[in-house]
């Protein structure tokens, strides 16, 4: 269900922060290969690289100071013998030295005054110098302001959020309200909670006492497959759970419920456990919209359920696919096809056209886009697809970190990555690889303040989920020491992995803090968004109608590779069912390592 692959970097590297706007004011914009697109009067690049030892990341922002156009290709030169070797949000060629950056097949408009960014990663020997000239669709950029020779169409999209009113007396049912977690109660999934009563029954005793009190809690909806939106002989669809919903609204607090869009084609490509029905190179963007999206919205639109407040937690684990991943076969064709971009489009389009649904969009977890080589260009990725939805960047309400995932909150004994110990940081040490993120808090605190910088509203609101990271029991350390980085945080870690690229069934693992709305300043809650005792794999080959693969990840004989989690065992708890089954052994787990403990 949930796979938070982890891209293995670079243990020793030198920042260095360069910039260049590029070039000269021209009459015409020509299109690469020498057809027309529209006149035009400038535009202008910057250049920012991030470099260590013998390889780079570079992030670039070309702005259009012209007339629109419907494609656009950014060209330079290297001045040395860089190469580029894997890019995003662009398409790059390369040949000696000049470069080629063409659109995405998703991203091709380039309006009037808008920015189109895109970036890769490239190796370099000698000297990293910058390029000193670009041009975009064959014209060099200087960053002169000439204005467009015709008037530009007025965007559609307000580039300012629209400041929620506050009003003293209760919003009225389908109002779209700041945070949807704010002043309503959860909704708690009957079908979930049955299986917790029914195995805390089962247990009996003081654990089985302990199991019964998170029964009530509330927890998302997966909607895995496009059979469960009508649902199945053993679970409720979506009309089933939408409608216990408003039963449980019954003493007037709205009631929020939390459903996962998780169907894109070539889901999950980077991991085996969580792979999906649909395929993007067999008409999956097709039947995704039409089979699955649709259907949802046709749903989620009726009258009836204008009271509630729905928040839907949009593709898991695809975005982050792309930044670090596209050397995997299944992720490539999904970068290629527009699979995932143009999924996520279409259904932050469908949803967000909805009033009483909140979107908010997977940004994985610190662990897996915490570098400044995954960070920086995920952001990109993200602003240029929701620049592509009809609502541009105000078709989100937020993010959701962590989802499915056991990264916790935060490193209460390991606060600061920069502490020197033994000469190096504790960013160097091996369970970090140098990543500057030790835990989910300061991650998305960064993540919102980096979408907000490049554009985003103000408003937008971040979730994390902690339904499985709360790392308790008698295992959690109460302090850190050791005189070198690995010592030091090997003794303070509440993380028990044997590695952060761990990520299915995990030992150790116990609930998290429960259900909170409002938590701190950005954040609209922490949720429990994957259901405590279901399974995120199978520890063996099932056969199984959903498209659902056996991953080594979650056979706890295993050692997966170098990238997922350096060759370590994986840590995943034996005799696990397929993903999303009730796995009782795991949430017995996670009761007794609860944290805070259940009272």
């Amino acid at each position: 269900m949930k796979s938070g692959f982890w891209s293995a970097k670079r243990k020793s590297r030198l920042a260095v922060a360069s910039s260049v706007t590029a070039a000269a004011v021209v009459a015409g914009l020509v299109v690469a290969g020498g057809s027309p697109a529209a006149a035009a009067s400038g535009c202008k690049v910057t250049y920012t690289v991030n470099q260590w030892d013998t390889g780079f990341t570079a992030n670039l922002a070309v702005t259009n100071l012209g007339d629109a156009v419907s494609s656009w290709d950014v060209q330079w030169d290297f001045a040395g013998n860089q190469q580029v070797q894997q890019g995003w949000s662009a398409s790059f060629s390369q040949s000696g030295k000049h470069v080629s950056a063409k659109n995405p097949s998703w991203g091709g408009a380039l309006g009037s005054n808008a920015t189109a960014s895109f970036g890769f990663n490239g190796s370099y020997s000698g000297t990293n110098a910058v390029p000193a000239s670009f041009s975009l669709n064959g014209v060099v950029c200087d960053g002169s302001t000439g204005g467009p020779s015709t008037t530009p169409t007025t965007p559609t999209t307000p580039t300012t959020p629209t400041t929620p009113t506050t009003t003293t007396t209760p919003p009225q049912p389908g109002t779209h309200v700041d945070n949807p977690y704010s002043g309503a109660k959860g909704y708690v999934n009957p079908d979930w909670s049955a299986s917790v009563t029914a195995a805390a029954a089962a247990k009996g005793g003081t654990l089985g006492t302990q199991m019964a009190k998170v029964a009530n809690t509330s927890t998302a909806v997966w909607l895995d497959r496009i059979a469960a939106i009508e649902g199945t002989s053993s679970a409720r669809g979506l009309r089933g759970h939408l409608d216990a919903a408003l039963a449980q609204s019954g003493s007037g607090t709205p009631v929020t419920i939390q459903i996962v869009v998780y169907d894109l084609p070539n889901r999950d490509c980077a991991a085996l456990a969580s792979n999906g029905e649909l395929q993007a190179g067999s008409g999956g963007l097709a039947r995704y919209k039409s089979e699955y999206i649709d259907p949802i919205a046709s749903i989620l639109s009726d009258s009836k359920y204008a009271p509630l407040r729905v928040v839907a937690v949009v593709e898991p684990d695809s975005l982050p696919n792309l930044i670090t991943n596209t050397a995997t076969a299944k992720c490539a064709e999904a970068q290629s096809t527009g699979a995932y971009t143009q999924g996520i489009q279409y259904a932050l389009n469908k949803l967000h056209a909805i009033s009483n649904v909140y979107n908010y969009l997977d940004i994985a977890h610190s662990a897996w886009l915490g570098w400044d080589s995954n960070f920086g260009p995920f952001v990109n990725l993200v602003k240029q697809t929701l620049q592509g939805t009809t609502a541009g960047v105000n078709s989100i309400d937020g993010f959701i970190s962590d989802t499915a995932n056991y990264t916790p909150l935060t490193e209460p004994n390991l606060p600061d990555s920069s502490l020197n110990v033994g000469g190096q940081p504790l960013r160097s040490a091996t369970f970090y690889q140098w990543n500057p993120y030790f835990a989910e808090v300061p991650f998305a605190t960064a993540m919102y303040n980096a979408f907000v910088s490049a554009g985003l509203p103000s408003g937008i609101g971040m979730l994390i989920d902690t339904s499985r990271n709360g790392w308790g029991g008698s295992a959690r350390p109460t302090g850190a020491s050791g005189s070198t980085v690995d010592s030091y945080v090997n003794s303070g870690r509440i993380d028990r992995r044997l590695h952060r690229g761990n990520w299915c069934n995990q030992s150790g693992a116990g609930l998290g803090v429960r259900p909170t709305a409002s938590p701190a300043a950005h954040f609209d809650a922490y949720v429990w968004i994957k259901p405590p005792g279901e399974s995120d794999g199978a520890s063996q080959q099932i056969p199984n109608d959903e498209g659902k693969g056996f991953d080594g990840m979650c056979d706890p004989t295993f050692h997966g590779s170098d990238q997922a989690n350096g060759g370590n065992l994986t840590g995943a708890l034996p005799n696990s069912p397929l993903s999303g089954k009730w796995f009782e052994a795991q949430f017995e787990q996670l009761v007794q390592n609860a944290y805070p403990a259940v009272q």
